[in-house]
């Protein structure tokens, strides 16, 4: 940015803003920050304007260039015209600050909160650090003091109670891994614990669910309305949300089903059909799965998908139309190190390795361990009796199932992990 290193915010309320061109955009109508640790100041992520069609939108503090004592400068003509939603680990200054009777340590002195400043540090990081307040005590005299204090020194800014609380709690769990905010959500009372739950976005709860203990699964979605845990359940794997679904009462999981979309329902119903410890009932039904007119080249960028596990990413499965499990025949496997050593324009109907018999559903776990511990495998093919591919058991399916059924199961004491997050809305 090309403004000054701080910026006091009271006086950006109104001001307008400009595009590279000159253009007028709109007026800033509030400044945005985000809750981080209660020992680091909230990170200042954007402002709030108001466009011409009465318009309230966010602007990313990383796509302003410039604020001065009458404008505010863009650096893009770009705007995302999606209405400003205020998220649960975000502060509003002017609204929510301004006027906000707190307490100034250490001496206990009351006083009102006239203004707020940020400050920018190399990175280019926009932070809350000096609150002005004038006492509180000589509101009504004809000159009024004012003090700057530095943000740490004063008390009461942000409630420690209710929404405030949870948004600072899921600002501090923000960028932890899905099974260390599991660890992290159990040390939480029951009541703390679900707040938080239903604040996360549905993909990030649908991560977490997966690695909780199953009685913590049933308790966070019990607590969920229907329309809720359905989409939670959509974002779910299959066989996560059929081990999810398995803990809850017939009448509970066919009302779940019902809300869920089809297409999403379906895999979920063929995995709960089958018997417990076997291949089937613990196997996902999307696994990569290519034709095997496919190129190398494109079944490698197929396995660069970020949102792919390691042991999903390992192999490519291919088989005949359709593509979606039950498919076609099954034809083989590629596993990505072969990936790697063929040239890209190759088809994988040319690679494939068939000298390793499937499973079928009803393999019974301790026959899938031993039959991949033989051949140094972190995934394996399901067929069904006309060989079709109908889904993957991985590795970490396997070790899921094999330890006690109490694992994920964990002492109650302090969170593990728990670090001040930047994470935050997305700006790009």
């Amino acid at each position: 940015m090309t403004t000054a290193t701080r910026v006091y915010l009271a006086r950006l309320g109104g001001l307008p803003v400009f595009d590279p061109n000159g253009d007028p955009v709109g007026r800033v109508r509030d400044v945005v920050a985000r809750l981080r640790t209660s020992v680091r100041p909230p990170q200042v992520v954007g402002l709030v304007a108001e466009v011409p069609v009465r318009r309230r939108i966010f602007l990313p503090i990383s796509r302003i260039t410039g604020i001065d004592t009458d404008s505010v400068l863009l650096g893009t003509g770009t705007l995302n015209l999606r209405r400003f939603e205020k998220r649960a680990s975000e502060l509003l200054i002017l609204r929510e600050l301004l006027g906000r009777p707190v307490t100034i340590a250490p001496e206990g002195r009351h006083a009102v909160v006239v203004d707020v400043a940020m400050d920018a540090n190399r990175l280019g990081e926009w932070t809350l650090s000096r609150v002005a307040v004038r006492d509180q005590t000589i509101r009504l005299a004809r000159r009024i003091h004012l003090e700057q204090v530095d943000w740490d020194d004063v008390r009461g800014l942000i409630p420690q109670s209710g929404a405030h609380a949870t948004a600072t709690m899921l600002a501090m769990l923000e960028k932890m891994r899905p099974a260390d905010l599991a660890n992290a959500l159990q040390d939480l009372p029951d009541t703390r614990r679900n707040e938080v739950a239903a604040a996360l976005d549905d993909e990030r709860l649908a991560d977490v669910l997966g690695e909780l203990p199953e009685h913590d699964q049933v308790e966070i979605v019990s607590a969920l309305d229907r329309e809720r845990a359905a989409h939670i359940l959509e974002e779910m794997d299959p066989d996560d949300a059929a081990d999810l679904l398995a803990e809850l009462p017939p009448p509970e999981q066919e009302e779940l089903l019902d809300l869920m979309e089809p297409g999403e329902a379906d895999p979920v119903r063929q995995l709960m059909a089958y018997g417990e410890g076997t291949a089937g009932a613990v196997m996902t039904s999307e696994p990569v799965i290519m034709p095997p007119d496919a190129t190398v080249a494109e079944a490698l960028a197929r396995i660069r998908e970020p949102e792919l596990s390691p042991a999903i990413a390992a192999q490519v499965f291919v088989t005949r139309g359709p593509m979606a499990t039950p498919t076609g025949k099954y034809l083989g496997v590629v596993f990505f190190q072969r990936l790697l050593r063929e040239p890209p324009s190759r088809i994988l109907g040319g690679v494939v390795d068939n000298d390793i018999a499937p499973l079928s559903p009803e393999s019974a776990l301790s026959e899938v361990t031993r039959r991949m511990a033989t051949y140094d495998l972190v995934a394996m093919p399901v067929v069904d009796e006309q060989q079709r591919l109908v889904g993957a058991i991985t590795v970490d399916d396997v070790l899921d199932h094999s330890l006690p059924r109490d694992w994920r199961e964990r002492e109650t004491g302090p969170a593990q992990g728990v670090t001040g997050g930047d994470g935050g809305r997305e700006t790009a």
